[in-house]
């Protein structure tokens, strides 16, 4: 039995609209940071069911194909916003949402921080080792060891910036953060 099933269509349809309008606001904040809206809706679906639900029963909700869903799914667990779930007598794979939002914001911007900084800062050293190399090569021609030196600079100072991002990165990953900016209870 449905947990709506209990309601008259009255109560039901003003249910349903309510809920209806925070989905479509989950999915617009969703797709601010990259998640499709199809993602966002998925996830505020599921915000509100009761239970685990299989890949399935939220296709059946969504009107979404089980590769989309499949899709869907798979991004929100890896994005640390569902967990799969065991429950006893089911063979299929159950998902439930994590609630805590400022747990699933700090997770989600961990994810994606951590990997562009990983991926610039790589970039940047590979960049700072050739001007180095080429300040050796090019001793003799100070025009090219100023435009060199101001070049190692700047990449000095993004680096800098990365490692502060790192560290912030870390304070989210380790709730830290939340000394600083508190939950609201």
């Amino acid at each position: 039995m449905n947990e709506l099933d209990v309601l008259t269509e009255e109560q039901r349809s003003q249910l349903l609209n309510t809920r209806r309008r925070v989905i479509e606001s989950i999915g617009k904040n969703m797709d601010l940071y990259g998640i499709t809206l199809s993602i966002g809706y998925l996830y505020g679906n599921m915000y509100f069911n009761r239970g685990p639900v299989t890949l399935d029963e939220m296709s059946q909700t969504m009107g979404m194909s089980k590769t989309s869903m499949s899709t869907g799914m798979r991004t929100l667990h890896d994005l640390k916003m569902i967990n799969k779930v065991w429950e006893k007598g089911s063979r299929k794979d159950l998902y439930e949402v994590v609630p805590d939002w400022y747990q699933n914001f700090s997770d989600f911007f961990s994810i994606k921080w951590r990997k562009a900084v990983e991926q610039n800062m790589s970039a940047l050293k590979r960049s700072l080792k050739e001007i180095e190399a080429m300040m050796v090569q090019h001793e003799g021609h100070p025009q090219m060891m100023q435009l060199l030196q101001s070049d190692k600079e700047k990449i000095e100072e993004a680096l800098a910036y990365y490692r502060w991002l790192d560290r912030l990165i870390d304070t989210f990953e380790s709730g830290e953060i939340f000394e600083f900016i508190p939950k609201e209870q």
